[in-house]
């Protein structure tokens, strides 16, 4: 084994390239798509050495363009998830006990992959299977990701590096080992980034894990595990299955060496995994740690201070923003009536500006939602709005599925601040507003607290900073990521860790160590140097 205290490359953010007309990233980018376009994959489930193609297929389809047909994966059954956990099993040994610099060099390169060769296909890959326009999938899938695995490397260190206290008789150490068994990561389709580190965070950790991705995503996925082989991820260390969410889910938690989850995804399906989990917990070697960042009714707050134009753009980039599918997404706003009238005015002309369509064309702002359950979601709640008394759609409001899951970026303004687009999560491209008396600005800061189950993110914009102080202080406990003066998406790693509370999740904080250490074991060494041979103490004495 090598010896040596070893320093990792310090960690930068991977600047965001502009794709702008005539630029190199956009012909890549597009010569990506169209290849990945007109050609047809198969994934098969990723277990140990083996590539398993069970027969029994569903097709990968666009959002966009739902008919056309881009590849097909492979459905687990319940033998292939429990060989997926014996040979997370047999591979963790090794890997648990490979030097940490070995596994650091892994995921390094890993992000030299992407942020070189792998770039235009990965970022193709989400723009297709995802349906993100190409600023979304490259903030996302290169940018992100490439963030993911070099903050991660560098936060391992810094984990390894807090040293209890020593003196001359004796030496302290913490061992951060790897947890006793193995870690099921459960990821979501809108981000490939997440996509990649949930599995990935645990197994630099020295964990090993059997990753089951959002059926909606596996397309990108697949470009996730070629990186991964690519830069050397040992056979076995991720096991990658697709299939029956509950089936896999049952099968995971039945195991005695199942020893934590990774969740990213619904409130609902959390909760459940969480009460399994209990059920099951006096037949586990061990307590495991459930990590979990769930839903959103993400807020923004405009004080009568605000600056007009500022809060529109917050609304307009934090709403529609790859279709609001984004747990962080803000999905109700509180303007005051003094600028009701100005930003209504400049949110209608920013909104009829967006333009509608496949990620391809580079001029589309918005493009579909993920799927047809969630559109048929959108479209109800959207139709309920227009017959409801106290709701009224404003901008927007129409919806077409017949290529793809187009949904009009839509605004509803309530009367009601309980109403139910206030209150529920949408997950798409709808905002509802309420428009507060300016002098009930306390008031209305608790009805932002009090109004949702959430409590992922959530924006204010002030130019009055003793309002700033008062809604901070309101609105501690209502958000777990705090934006002044800002949208409430984009958190960036190693800048805004992100998660949030209540039912958002276990605010682990993505994007910093607090989550890394979810993943580790501490085991406190204590070396006495010379040690006693007489049991008497001094107060024995006479």
């Amino acid at each position: 084994m090598l010896k040596g205290f070893f320093h990792v490359p310090k960690a930068v953010n991977e600047p965001v390239k502009s794709y702008a007309p005539n630029s190199p990233e956009k012909a890549a980018v597009l010569a990506a798509y169209k290849e990945m376009w007109n050609s047809k994959i198969e994934v098969p489930l990723y277990i140990g050495s083996e590539q398993i193609k069970t027969g029994n297929t569903r097709n990968m389809t666009a959002p966009h363009d739902h008919k056309h047909v881009v590849g097909t994966y492979h459905l687990a059954e319940k033998s292939h998830i429990e060989k997926a956990i014996a040979n997370a099993l047999e591979s963790k040994e090794q890997w648990a006990n490979l030097a940490w610099e070995q596994r650091a060099a892994i995921f390094l390169k890993a992000a030299e992959l992407i942020a070189g060769p792998y770039r235009a296909k990965i970022n193709a890959a989400t723009m297709i299977a995802q349906s993100k326009n190409i600023f979304q999938a490259e903030i996302d899938a290169s940018c992100e990701l490439i963030d993911f695995l070099r903050y991660n490397v560098e936060f391992m260190t810094q984990i390894y590096n807090d040293q209890p206290k020593s003196d001359s008789s004796v030496w302290n150490r913490l061992e951060y080992r790897p947890l006793e068994g193995f870690v099921y990561a459960i990821t979501p389709f809108n981000f490939t980034a997440i996509a990649a580190n949930l599995p990935a965070s645990a197994a630099m950790m020295g964990n090993v894990v059997v990753w089951k991705p959002s059926d909606s995503q596996v397309f990108s996925a697949k470009v996730i595990i070629d990186v991964f082989k690519e830069a050397g991820l040992p056979d076995g260390v991720i096991n990658v299955v697709f299939g029956d969410a509950q089936m896999i889910s049952e099968t995971v938690f039945a195991s005695r060496d199942f020893a934590g989850i990774h969740f990213t995804g619904s409130t609902h399906v959390f909760k459940d995994i969480w009460k399994n989990i209990g059920n099951n917990i006096h037949h586990y070697k061990t307590y495991p740690r459930i990590v979990g960042e769930t839903g959103g009714k993400d807020f923004i707050v405009a004080h009568p201070s605000a600056n007009v134009k500022q809060v529109v753009t917050g609304i307009v980039r934090g709403a529609f923003e790859f279709q609001g599918q984004k747990c962080s997404a803000a999905s109700r706003a509180y303007i005051p009536q003094s600028l009701w009238p100005a930003v209504k005015e400049q949110l209608t002309k920013d909104v009829q500006s967006l333009k509608m369509g496949s990620p391809e064309d580079f001029g589309n702002f918005i493009t579909a939602v993920i799927h047809e359950g969630s559109f048929d979601k959108l479209a109800s709640y959207i139709d309920q709005a227009k017959k409801d008394a106290d709701a009224e759609v404003i901008l927007g409001g129409n919806y077409d599925k017949s290529v793809g899951y187009f949904i009009e970026p839509t605004v509803i303004v309530t009367t009601n601040p309980k109403y139910t687009t206030m209150e529920t999560e949408l997950f798409g491209p709808v905002i509802t507003i309420y428009v507060y008396e300016d002098a009930k600005w306390a008031e209305t800061l608790k009805l932002v607290d009090g109004t949702s189950e959430y409590a992922l993110t959530g924006a204010i914009f002030s130019q009055n900073r003793y309002a700033i102080a008062e809604a901070t202080e309101a609105l501690k406990n209502a958000a777990g990521n705090f934006y002044i003066n800002d949208k409430p998406t984009g958190a960036v790693v190693g800048m805004q860790p992100f998660g949030g509370a209540r039912a958002s999740g276990t605010n682990d904080k993505a994007g910093s160590a607090l989550n890394l250490l979810r993943w580790a074991s501490p085991r406190t060494i204590k070396e006495t140097f010379v040690t006693p041979e007489d049991y008497r103490y001094p107060f024995l004495g006479e």
